[in-house]
């Protein structure tokens, strides 16, 4: 199989002392290569230097959600721009209620967002979108900016919610807390398997919230899938593989 994690936070503090090892045990469960987001400048430039010195590594930059900073956005925006032919993804970017609760600091929000939706098609670079609490009105923004290429992580709304977002043809990341998450679960029950990619959001969000998580558990994903929609893991993986290669133009091998 080759096994693609979307989205995880290599360049964490937390993988510092044995980043080796962990992309080592990534590679015996065949997960081929791992999108790096970031959540300010100072880790997209730590994600570059990663994936010059470890070619699993893939990297991504964005400004996560609750850094209300329009001038940093567009700061990390140049970054961007400047390195273009090794950024494979902005993100991670998006919205979040469940941090940000004043009117005001969303309107904040929601035009940093709005500044990298807009840079994505600039750029045509797939987006790789927070949305905490905030699934219907992330969609609605990504809908009404006609917002192409994108990858919703750790969607944490209602299969309802996702209806638009599989019709403009979106894709929804799927971390190991599938393991032990029933929205997860429902989730991807209602989702067609065209529109499911994998994570693992480590160090966070593993099957087991009190260790830390790691890129090599994208294979359970696969497997909780299979499980819940009655197809071998090995057509699970495939169709989430060549995902993957559509959103991101990725070829794995």
């Amino acid at each position: 199989m080759n096994i693609i994690d979307t989205h995880s936070h290599l360049c964490d503090p937390a993988f510092d002392e044995d980043l080796p090892q962990v992309l080592r045990r990534a590679e015996e469960k065949e997960v081929r290569a791992i999108i790096s987001v970031s959540e300010n400048l100072t880790e997209a430039e730590k994600n570059l230097r990663l994936s010059k010195a470890y070619s699993q590594i893939l990297p991504a930059a964005g400004l996560y959600p609750t850094e209300l900073d329009l001038d940093q956005a567009k700061v990390i925006g140049e970054f961007i721009r400047k390195n273009r032919k090794y950024i494979v993804a902005i993100g991670e970017v998006g919205l979040d209620y469940w941090k940000v609760k004043e009117e005001s600091l969303r309107e904040v929000q929601r035009a940093v967002f709005l500044y990298f939706i807009r840079l994505s098609k600039e750029l045509d670079l797939p987006l790789n979108v927070h949305s905490r609490s905030a699934g219907r009105h992330t969609i609605a923004m990504l809908l009404q900016a006609s917002a192409g290429k994108v990858q919703l992580h750790a969607f944490d709304g209602k299969a309802q919610a996702a209806r638009d977002a599989i019709e403009a043809g979106y894709y929804f990341s799927i971390p190991p807390s599938i393991a032990r998450s029933r929205q997860k679960q429902k989730l991807v029950k209602q989702l067609p398997l065209e529109n499911i990619l994998v994570e693992t959001d480590s160090p966070v969000l593993g099957p087991d919230p009190q260790k830390r998580n790691e890129p090599a558990n994208a294979r359970l994903v696969l497997q909780a899938i299979s499980e819940i929609k009655g197809v071998s893991i090995e057509k699970v993986a495939e169709a989430v593989y060549l995902n993957t290669v559509r959103l991101y133009g990725l070829d794995i091998q």
